[in-house]
């Protein structure tokens, strides 16, 4: 359960401000608990089981808050620090808050949301309601995800950074209109003295929230930042999908465009798409289902050779290129024994033809994993 600290206690947190002002912090957090098999674990195909990283959502233990500054404008914050549930480590060793760290105001009837710091790429925050079968409904002032780890974690990549699929020094605007428009900017700064471009990423994004539909999409440009080759800095990703929804039925469909360059290696150019869906009759249970390609062309190996780099990925020290085709068709279903906590079995299925490489397949041109879990929410 959220517990809100509110009066002396969250005054002493936020500050007094002014005597009208109301102050709130949110302590919250998930875990997601997950035991996973997984065939081609090795060079010699054996199996792998055991309790795997989350599946669907990153373990978390978050701080947010709210304080009204009065005539609809308030300050606002969140702190996230994500960990691994089988050994209680921090996700990112050395980082504390390696989810969220920022700082911001709001006011939704004017300028809506800007906010300052780590934080999801704005990109991804669009992308969501349809990269996968797990996204929002609508598209909001709240930070949106992918599914966490498993091989259909795959779309988020073209909605990356200079960073990753976070901002770090991020500066992002969101407004949610009241016609239903949604719009955002984003820009990463790339902190390196002597070059306003490198290691920046820019980011615009249009959305549109109906009746029982949305569409969105985004354009996005990063500077790796890498001191090897210049040339190789440059990525380039636009996306437009949406979701529909009618009865029982949310439909999520999608496509990605992404192009990179790779100094003596060529230009790299990926064309992906997804669609999925997701059922949700009486009762306490749910079902996904999707499928998903991403076509690679020239794409870049990592230095040791074992795989495809994701898209965003500093391709200086790569040395060979390869052409070829990721598809992976997935499903799930979630009992839900609360409006907070649920159990749910996955599975997916991923097939490599051509160049395309993925280390975690051992050199295999498919893999087949099975998750069980449990999440809650507090």
């Amino acid at each position: 359960m959220k517990t809100k600290l509110a009066g002396i206690a969250a005054l002493a947190v936020l500050g007094a401000g002014s005597a009208h002002a109301q102050s709130s912090v949110t302590i919250y957090g998930l875990i997601d608990a997950t035991i996973s098999t997984q065939n081609n674990a090795d060079k010699n195909g054996s199996r792998l089981t055991g309790i795997s990283t989350a599946w669907f959502s990153g373990n978390r233990i978050g701080f947010k808050g709210n304080e009204d500054l009065g005539g609809g404008l308030s300050a606002i914050f969140k702190l996230e620090a994500e960990y691994v549930v089988g050994t209680g480590e921090m996700d990112t060793p050395g980082v504390l808050f390696n989810r969220d760290s920022w700082v911001g105001l709001q006011d939704k009837k004017t300028f809506g949301q800007v906010t300052l710091g780590r934080q999801n790429t704005l990109a991804r925050d669009f992308a969501q309601v349809y990269g996968d079968a797990y996204g929002s409904k609508a598209i909001g002032y709240s930070e949106g995800g992918f599914t966490n780890n498993n091989n259909f974690k795959q779309m988020i990549f073209y909605a990356g950074s200079a960073t990753g699929t976070r901002y770090d020094n991020g500066l992002v605007w969101k407004k949610v209109f009241d016609n239903g428009l949604v719009a955002g900017v984003g820009y990463q700064f790339g902190e390196v003295a002597g070059s306003i471009n490198s290691g920046s990423t820019k980011s615009f994004a249009l959305g549109y929230n109906g009746s029982n539909y949305v569409v969105s999409g985004f354009y996005n440009e990063a500077n790796t930042n890498n001191k090897l080759n210049a040339t190789t800095e440059k990525h380039k990703s636009y996306s437009l999908g949406g979701s529909y929804i009618f009865g029982i039925t949310r439909l999520n469909a999608g496509y990605f465009h992404y192009t990179a360059e790779q100094g003596v290696l060529g230009k790299r150019t990926d064309n992906a798409w997804t669609v999925s869906a997701k059922f949700t009759p009486q009762g306490v249970m749910d079902y996904e289902v999707g499928y998903q390609v991403m076509r690679a062309t020239n794409a870049a190996y990592s230095a040791d050779g074992s795989g495809t780099l994701n898209a965003y990925t500093d391709a200086s020290t790569a040395t060979a290129t390869g052409s070829g085709k990721k598809t992976t068709v997935y499903g799930s279903m979630f009992y839900h024994l609360s409006k907070r906590t649920e159990l749910y079995v996955a599975a997916d299925y991923m097939k490599l033809t051509d160049g395309y490489r993925v280390s975690s397949a051992n050199g295999f041109m498919n893999q087949t994993q099975l998750g069980v879990g449990m999440r809650t929410r507090f």
